[in-house]
């Protein structure tokens, strides 16, 4: 899988151009389906989890052509080809296949999806979309998802999720925006990426009201036509840099940012002591001069940070605050509401010399500044992994990280993009 190894005490200083949104990307590339026209999307991330959708819409009898880096012309073909249970154990997002499917063909079967192992990740918000929309949702012999539309096509209705899950949200959107009559989603996620995925199905003919709120409105049309979208930053990157650059003690400009996209980010980071400042419209600076303390509460008491749904604080980004948190003066509790397995990582910050008390799955208390010493870790997930490099940077001495393959899925030319910051880093393979 391949290791970084890490020479750490050198601050990140440069530029940085932030990517297009790896988990708009996902979606964006099955809503191809939803067309027999050609799609042209533009700015995709050249990353792994792309590289696995791409070949998974190939297996369904999709044309895919790329017109040059980030840029690709799709084509659907019959869509009843069967999907690859490896390929779909690669990539969570692969279940997005489903509302696609669904829509186009009546019916869809999907392997169980893959993805990062940060803990349970439910599929009863896409079950309970389903079946509002009139499918019958169960499990093969083999393991496998299969949905059925009861009629042979699916019905828009009022639906409440019982989470506002975004791929869950996603999903439904697809099969509503085929399906006969109008379907409202409430309690629905309202990320960037979703918003993504609703502007290129309106390029397409779809009529959605209520994007960027947690209630959309989708009436179902006979058929889509092809586009030209380009898809949003990726904000989760754009977090990633900004801790990297605070807690090293760096200066990075980043680029091809919506700073309007960051306001929570700043919020969480403003309060472990990290800013930025705007230079330009799609430009942030991240100054070398910070106040690096971690902020207390009104009444004087010990802070907290946790993650929620859009527009809180992305839960991606909780692994990165932590680490950043333990270079920064003062006390903090992290709070994981999401996931149950993701602050495991923080055994590995410990090994490093954090000073962190990990209370249970979801809470850790978080004390600074520490002097990080080099170990030899492995990255968990694409999070965590990003987390690790920024230790291994802050740390005295060398840092091993294996298991690359779980953060360069999530981060496009990433090894290309820490060279050019000035880390002492070598690719291991």
């Amino acid at each position: 899988m391949g290791s970084y190894i890490i020479n750490g005490g050198h601050p990140a200083c440069g530029e940085v151009a932030i990517s297009g949104n790896k988990n708009a990307a996902l979606p964006c590339i099955v809503a191809t389906l939803l067309t027999d026209d050609a799609v042209r999307l533009s700015n995709v991330p050249e990353i792994e989890d792309v590289k696995v959708m791409l070949k998974l819409l190939a297996s369904l009898g999709s044309s895919v052509i790329r017109e040059g880096v980030g840029v690709y012309v799709i084509q659907s073909g019959n869509r009843h080809g069967k999907l690859d249970a490896d390929l779909v154990g690669k990539v969570r997002g692969s279940i997005l296949f489903a509302g696609a499917l669904l829509a186009m063909n009546g019916s869809a079967e999907i392997p169980p999806p893959g993805g990062d192992v940060i803990g349970l990740r439910r599929l009863d918000t896409h079950f309970l979309g389903f079946s509002e929309l009139g499918a019958k949702c169960e499990f093969t012999m083999d393991g496998n998802i299969q949905f059925t539309s009861k009629k042979g096509h699916l019905v828009g209705n009022d639906i409440f999720l019982d989470e506002a899950s975004v791929t869950g949200t996603e999903n439904i959107i697809m099969a509503a925006s085929l399906a006969e009559g109008t379907t409202v989603i409430r309690n629905a996620a309202s990320e960037p990426h979703v918003e993504d995925l609703c502007n290129m199905l309106c390029s397409m003919g779809c009529k959605i009201s209520g994007i960027g709120s947690n209630v959309l409105q989708v009436e179902g049309q006979k058929r889509l036509h092809g586009t030209d979208f380009r898809l949003g930053f990726d904000y989760m990157e754009a977090g990633s840099f900004i801790g990297l650059a605070g807690a090293s003690g760096g200066e990075i400009l980043l680029k091809q940012v919506d700073v309007s996209k960051l306001r929570m980010i700043r919020l969480g980071f403003q309060r472990i002591g990290i800013d930025f400042v705007q230079d330009g419209p799609s430009s942030i600076l991240v100054p070398r001069a910070q106040s690096r303390i971690l902020q207390k509460e009104v009444g004087g008491h010990t802070a907290k940070i946790d993650d929620a749904p859009w527009p809180g604080f992305p839960a991606d980004l909780l692994s990165v605050l932590t680490v950043c948190a333990t270079q920064m003066q003062g006390v903090i509790l992290v709070h994981e509401k999401m996931f149950e397995s993701r602050m495991y990582f923080i055994d590995w910050l410990i090994r490093m010399g954090a000073d962190i008390i990990l209370c249970d799955p979801h809470r850790a208390v978080v004390s600074g500044p520490s002097q990080l010493v080099g170990a030899h870790v492995s990255s968990p997930d694409v999070r965590a992994g990003m987390a690790l490099v920024i230790a291994g940077v802050c740390a005295q001495g060398t840092t091993v990280i294996d298991n690359i393959y779980q953060i360069e899925r999530g981060y496009e030319r990433f090894q290309q993009k820490l060279f050019a910051l000035g880390l002492d880093i070598i690719v291991q393979l």
